[in-house]
């Protein structure tokens, strides 16, 4: 009943629900392990940034999950996925819902992740050929320790049925672009990739942000105390110079005083205090 070849993904919304395979017996996951500890560093540093961060429309980041694209056929697993303008189903232990069937999720991801760990994976050749078959916009390929060349990062975009390698690391029509980041991640330094806004900032890790945060907080509970203090100051500067016109008023006060009296003195003896004699 079904082609050994799925359609084109334009094609996908015109083809009844019984078009598509049953997944029942298709294997999604055969609990092969990640290849390095890196590896699973950076994967998960390219999808819970995304999470951790105010979403402003629906996606799917995803890492090591197998992208079924056509029946009869293993899928791709690439080391990342993110999808936009779908949702991940809430149960994830249906069949159909374990990996990420194009048919399902009605459109392949706008960006995949590959990151080199040997020279065994044809990032360059034949994942190349098949995530431009399966419309995948954009494919990036990270190598970290130069295994396939000088180039530490590639990102190609989709023209046509081929890949052209973007003089950018910014994709606009995603809101996103991608960077290589020197610094420690989970107490691991190295050289990562990351997501990054048109700045070319880092995307926050949820660790990140809420160092931020702390940070933020901290500055914002320094300048309260420093305007606490600035009252204070000028709170005893006031009281200074009240206390200050208070004594200057009982100087004058006593000053008057001592020349109510010398004059009253003066009358006694009959000398006008204002200068003329009786």
């Amino acid at each position: 009943m079904h082609p050994s070849a799925s359609p084109t993904p334009d094609g996908i919304d015109a083809y009844p629900d019984d078009f598509w395979p049953d997944v029942e017996d298709l294997v999604t996951e055969d609990d092969t392990p990640v290849d390095s500890i890196f590896s699973e560093k950076q994967q998960r540093l390219l999808t819970e940034p995304l999470y951790a961060g105010a979403r402003e429309r629906p996606f799917a980041a995803m890492a090591n999950v197998g992208l079924f694209y056509r029946t009869h056929h293993p899928p791709l697993v690439p080391d990342m996925l993110l999808s936009l303008g779908v949702e991940i189903p809430q149960d994830v232990w249906t069949k159909s819902h374990r990996a990420y069937f194009v048919w399902e999720y009605g459109k392949p991801p706008e960006i995949v992740v590959e990151v080199v760990s040997n020279r065994e994976g044809h990032e360059l050749d034949s994942k190349l050929a098949d995530y431009a078959a399966i419309g995948v916009k954009y494919y990036a390929v990270f190598d970290p320790e130069r295994l396939l060349g000088d180039r530490l990062l590639r990102l190609q975009e989709l023209h046509g049925a081929s890949y052209v390698e973007r003089a950018t690391l910014w994709m606009p029509d995603i809101g996103l672009g991608l960077c290589l980041w020197d610094g420690p991640f989970e107490d691991m330094p190295a050289r990562w990739l990351r997501w990054c806004d048109a700045a070319g900032t880092p995307i926050p890790t949820g660790a990140e942000r809420a160092e931020q945060e702390r940070q933020r907080a901290e500055q914002e509970h320094e300048r309260a105390e420093q305007e606490r203090q600035r009252a204070e100051q000028e709170h005893e500067r006031a009281e200074q110079e009240r206390q200050r016109a208070e004594q200057e008023h009982e100087r004058a006060e006593r000053a008057r005083e001592r020349a109510e009296r010398l004059s009253e003195r003066l009358r006694a003896l009959g000398i006008d205090p204002n200068g003329a004699a009786d």
